[in-house]
């Protein structure tokens, strides 16, 4: 509509959300206790998802089996990931998460939305939360104007009206909202505005709390909300994580991952996982709403990691930079066997970072090997031979386990895929806030 700017706002922090993500829901509490603790209003908006054009689409059948289905096969394993992941963080909030047999159709509760939001701020956390646990729960049809309708009269809103802005001037100003939203460059939710700056996923409220607090602070690093989480003592006392050289998630990780095992006197077992590089925008050219999304995301994931890098002081050449990380993986496992994989680590993904080595060659590695001690008397033949196959074999593992990208985390039985989740490995491990 008229003067709507998706990165501008009379409020300090704008967040966008819809009813059908998970991960939305799950960042409710947490963005609500942030916004107490600040004393600020959150600008609330819909972001209706059209995961479809970016995700494939599929529906269950009563019984809870693929009826229809267009996804892949990677699709089927990001899904899945996810909905674990999110019940995993749902159950910490003590709320109920069951995936949802179809892929709805939340423009009507977006409208809502924009309905409640002008009635203030507690009129739109009562709505939020009228809407949300029951949906989750599968108990609410949000594609029903009555039903929706109802919901914004138990949050205490007037409704008088509601139908004839739901069919017109609502429709034509979502619409057109969300046309702007996504030419923006945001596409998914929770995405939270912060001076023109916006950051994907409730992994990033540590960084939110430092830009509206001044950024006075040293920068925090991605954490996952674990308020409440209780320590197990019988937590096991070690850390398997897959990693891949050319992961700049890995490379930014890597202090807080290794502060974490410090603090918690734990052992880091790090095996090689090899992966693909983060794709270039301009790799997708297309003028459809699915090369649009991937083109989104692209930009906003390089812009992220290129700012995160500079907060932290850390070089991050050639990011879309793609190398053939076997070498590096033959000399992770070279380096482990020797009880050197943490220094090798380090050494490998500075030196690929800063551009000082290539890590495709197999002559650099074994330098970088022998810079940490490395006896590389075997190398070579380790690398042409059995090298191979156990890397294989070793992948194989991971990805059994539940590891498909880098850094994943393995512990306790169950796969955490980002470093986004070293908040939650901490508190499961006793480490207390601030030492992780």
């Amino acid at each position: 509509m008229p003067g709507f700017d998706p990165l501008a706002s009379d409020r300090p922090l704008i967040v966008y959300v819809d009813f059908k993500s998970p991960y939305a829901y799950i960042a409710i509490e947490p963005t609500l206790a942030l916004a107490a603790e600040l004393g600020i209003e959150i600008d609330w908006r819909p972001l209706t998802l059209d995961i479809p054009s970016y995700l494939g689409s599929a529906k269950l059948d009563r019984k809870g089996k693929v009826a229809e289905s267009q996804r892949t096969p990677e699709q089927w394993s990001g899904v899945k990931y996810a909905y674990r992941d999110a019940r995993r963080y749902a159950g910490l909030q003590d709320r109920m998460l069951r995936g949802t047999t179809k892929i709805w159709d939340s423009s009507l509760a977006s409208i809502a939305l924009q309905w409640v939001t002008p009635h203030g701020a507690d009129a739109t956390e009562r709505f939020l939360w009228e809407v949300y646990p029951p949906f989750w729960r599968r108990e609410l049809d949000i594609e029903d104007p009555e039903v929706v309708a109802a919901r914004i009269a138990a949050a205490g809103v007037p409704t008088d009206g509601f139908r004839d802005y739901l069919e017109g001037e609502g429709r034509a100003r979502h619409d057109a909202e969300q046309a702007a939203i996504f030419e923006a460059g945001i596409y998914g939710v929770p995405t939270y505005v912060v001076d023109r700056e916006f950051f994907f996923g409730r992994e990033n409220l540590p960084l939110v709390r430092w830009m509206l607090g001044g950024q006075e602070a040293p920068v925090p690093d991605p954490a996952n909300p674990v308020a409440g989480v209780a320590a197990d003592p019988d937590a096991e006392r070690r850390i398997r994580v897959a990693v891949d050289v050319k992961s700049a998630e890995v490379w930014l990780g890597l202090a807080a991952t290794r502060r974490l095992a410090a603090a918690a006197g734990v052992e880091l077992d790090w095996l090689p996982l090899r992966g693909t590089a983060l794709t270039d925008p301009a790799r997708h050219e297309g003028a459809d709403r699915s090369s649009r999304h991937k083109r989104n995301r692209a930009r906003y994931l390089a812009h992220h990691l290129e700012r995160q890098a500079a907060w932290r002081e850390l070089p991050l050449e050639g990011l879309h930079r793609s190398p053939d990380s076997t070498p590096f993986a033959l000399g992770l496992l070279h380096a482990r066997s020797a009880g050197r994989a943490d220094a090798f680590v380090e050494a490998a993904l500075a030196a690929h970072w800063s551009g000082s080595a290539d890590v495709s060659s197999p002559t650099e590695v074994e330098a970088l090997l022998q810079g940490v001690g490395v006896d590389t008397g075997g190398f070579a033949a380790f690398a042409q031979g059995p090298g191979l196959e156990a890397l294989e074999s070793v992948e194989a593992e991971l990805r059994s386990e539940g590891a498909f990208s880098t850094p994943t985390y393995l512990f306790g039985g169950e796969p955490y895929q980002g470093r986004q989740h070293l908040s939650l490995l901490a508190a499961r491990l006793g480490v207390t806030e601030g030492a992780a």
